[in-house]
């Protein structure tokens, strides 16, 4: 009995094993690699899968899925002859399962490696103040040169990312200390445009000040010399007018004698305003024209004053 339970439980063993190595369940995003007595046979996708007992070999697991490899840090020398310590992440994706099992022992290893060497060439070619600006195009080109040596080994390099650009204590100083300086100068620069705007402006509000004042000034004696223009016109026009009366009325019947009448009127007054105002009279030199007048206007006098003038 006992060698029978024996026999049996190896037995069933047995057929466990066997069937472990026939059947095969490949995980979802998974490739397996299969070799038939030493030789490649072929590639497992997911799914069920039966094998030959003890003939059929799963040689290679390989995940489908985007994988995310860190790149170690290192030491890069620029174009500036600095040290940088410079370390990223790599992401990448094997599409062919066959060439990444066949076409290298360790396609991970030569990719890091392979990064590491074409990001310290990428370094080199730029000055450590660009090295903080051109990490896009350092990203593209480290990309761009591992992928070309990734496609033999059926791996597709998709993105590669910088993490950190460490310069030396000394040099990161030199690097605040110069960015300290700029955000000074560019304060400096700015107050000064301030300033410049500032005394433009006003300069340019006193202009238009002094031009409005110029422009006001010019208007209002415009103003003042067309008004005087037509008060002068107004006047010349009236006095042109009353000659022309005076002119039409001389010409009419009985003007004459009525021009000689007002005239002895006037002289009449005048002599009666110097009889006012003082004891002598200017006589006329031909008295034989005016003695008429002369006369009536003593008579005038004589009654104005009271018989106080004298004449001489």
């Amino acid at each position: 009995m006992t060698g029978s339970l024996i026999v049996v439980l190896g037995l069933a063993a047995l057929v466990v094993y066997t069937l472990a190595r026939t059947a095969v369940v490949v995980p979802q995003q998974s490739a397996y690699v299969v070799e038939r007595l030493g030789k490649y046979t072929g590639t497992l996708g997911a799914g069920f899968h039966i094998l030959l007992p003890f003939i059929d070999a799963i040689r290679y697991r390989h995940s489908l899925k985007e994988q995310a490899i860190d790149i170690p840090a290192q030491t890069c020398i620029t174009r500036d002859n600095v040290q940088v310590h410079v370390d990223g992440i790599l992401y990448l994706k094997v599409l062919n399962p066959e060439r990444a099992s066949y076409g290298i022992s360790d396609y991970v290893f030569a990719i890091v490696q392979l990064a590491q060497t074409t990001l310290r060439s990428e370094i080199g070619k730029i000055d450590l103040d660009r090295t903080f600006e051109e990490r896009s195009h350092i990203n593209s080109q480290v990309v761009s040169e591992v992928d070309k040596a990734s496609e033999a080994w059926g791996v597709k390099v998709l993105r590669y990312e910088i993490k950190n650009i460490t310069p030396p204590a000394d040099i990161i100083a030199a690097m605040e200390k110069q960015m300290r300086a700029e955000r000074e100068k560019r304060a400096v620069i700015l107050t000064s445009e301030g300033e410049r705007d500032a005394a433009i402006n006003t300069a340019e509000g006193k202009k238009q000040q002094v031009i409005k004042e110029s422009e006001a000034t010019r208007q209002m004696q415009i103003n003042e010399a067309e008004g005087e223009a037509s008060a002068i016109l107004a006047r010349a026009n009236a006095t042109a007018e009353g000659i022309r009366k005076v002119a039409e009325a001389i010409q009419a019947p009985g003007g004459f004698e009525a021009v000689q009448l007002r005239v002895a009127e006037q002289y009449i007054t005048n002599f009666g305003e110097i009889a006012k105002t003082g004891n002598t009279l200017v006589v006329p030199a031909t008295l034989s024209d005016v003695g008429s007048m002369i006369s009536l206007a003593m008579n005038v006098i004589r009654g104005q004053t009271g018989g106080g003038a004298r004449q001489s």
